[in-house]
């Protein structure tokens, strides 16, 4: 029985087909064949094929594999280098230090209170 493919989000659909249109582009700048690239990476050329179509199915091993092989491997450091939405969240629930009312301030040295 072949392998099922849940559901991907339409707007994650794009950007995995993005993706393969820029690893083709970045193969054929390198003047690789696709049989070429998918000998190095260890992969078959349909493989290759479905990564390059934006095929959702295609495992993270094979895409890193592939960055390696193309030099990209650096590449993925820069997936969720910055958690914004994540850091914003966690600063919220910091507490606030509480505003100083007048009878519990502390009178400063050399100056009247």
């Amino acid at each position: 029985m072949p392998k099922r493919t849940p559901p991907t989000h339409p707007q994650a659909r794009r950007q995995v087909v993005a993706l393969g249109n820029r690893l083709r582009a970045a193969r054929l700048r390198r003047k690789m064949t696709q049989p070429m690239l998918a000998e190095r990476v260890g992969i078959s050329v349909p493989t290759l094929g479905k990564l390059e179509a934006g095929d959702p199915s295609t495992s993270l091993a094979t895409m890193l594999r592939v960055l390696t092989v193309l030099g990209m491997a650096a590449d993925i450091d820069l997936l969720a280098a910055q958690d914004t939405l994540g850091r914003s969240l966690q600063d919220n629930e910091l507490k606030r230090p509480s505003p100083i009312s007048p009878r519990t301030a502390k009178p400063r040295a050399g100056k009247p209170a």
